[in-house]
């Protein structure tokens, strides 16, 4: 089960496999042909990106049942969809700007982010199963007063920095009963559990492909669990 990183280079962005002692670099790209070079990378030189930039990212809003009940709304009877811009996204470790100018409430969403690894349109269930390259970790970063200020959500969960991805792309994940944690300073404020969700995987992919396609290296955000809050400027923040 190949788990992948994307790391700076003097050259640019290269991709690594995880081992034992570290990350291995890797010759070509997770979505095509590459190969083990066997070089390691130096801990004290690795510096992880988002492990992947993807074409656009498709979002999915109370797609679980606590959620949806702690922010007064409905379970949709279709998955609800929105869009974060790719510009949005940083990697692990990466500060999270808060535009104090413009927002007084940032909650944080912790998420598993599917990565696609085939063409899907108007894909069935199984096909969009299949089509499935991998998954990450994802904080669906909003700015809560806009997003309820503004009946389009772009600004409130489209920001600068308000998708932290990683750090790694496991390409195998078991998502009958997958936790899903969010840490605030080493507390936990979310845990829940795949086995919630109002649309499994699939079915989301499925769904979106109806109208519209999905590319290799695309990430869709799977819906986040109850206990969203505030963050702060100053504190960490875990997923």
């Amino acid at each position: 089960m190949p788990r992948f990183v994307r790391y700076a280079a003097t050259s640019g962005p290269e991709f690594g496999i995880v081992d034992d002692t570290g990350v291995r670099a890797i010759e070509g790209h997770p979505f095509g042909e590459w190969a083990d070079t066997n070089r390691q990378v130096p801990l004290d030189r690795l510096r992880l990106l988002a492990p992947i930039i993807p074409t656009k990212v498709v979002a999915v809003g109370r797609n679980y049942a606590a959620h949806a009940q702690e922010m007064g709304g409905e379970v949709p009877a279709e998955p609800l969809l929105f869009f974060k811009p790719t510009t949005a996204i940083i990697g692990p470790g990466d500060p999270i700007l808060y535009p104090t100018d413009l927002t007084s409430l940032v909650h944080h969403e912790a998420e598993i982010a599917v990565v696609v690894g085939a063409k899907l349109t108007r894909a069935s269930v199984a096909e969009a199963a299949e089509g499935i390259a991998g998954y990450t970790a994802a904080n669906d970063v909003t700015a809560r007063d806009l997003q309820r200020a503004e009946p389009q959500w772009a600004r409130g969960k489209g920001m600068d920095t308000f998708l932290p991805l990683g750090p790694s792309m496991t390409t195998e994940l078991d998502l009958s009963d997958t936790r899903v944690v969010c840490r605030v300073n080493g507390q936990v404020r979310q845990e829940g559990t795949t086995a919630d969700l109002v649309f499994d995987v699939p079915t989301l992919l499925s769904h979106i492909s109806q109208s519209i396609t999905l590319l290799p290296t695309d990430v869709v955000l799977t819906g986040t669990p109850a206990g969203v809050g505030p963050i702060e400027p100053g504190v960490t923040v875990e997923v």
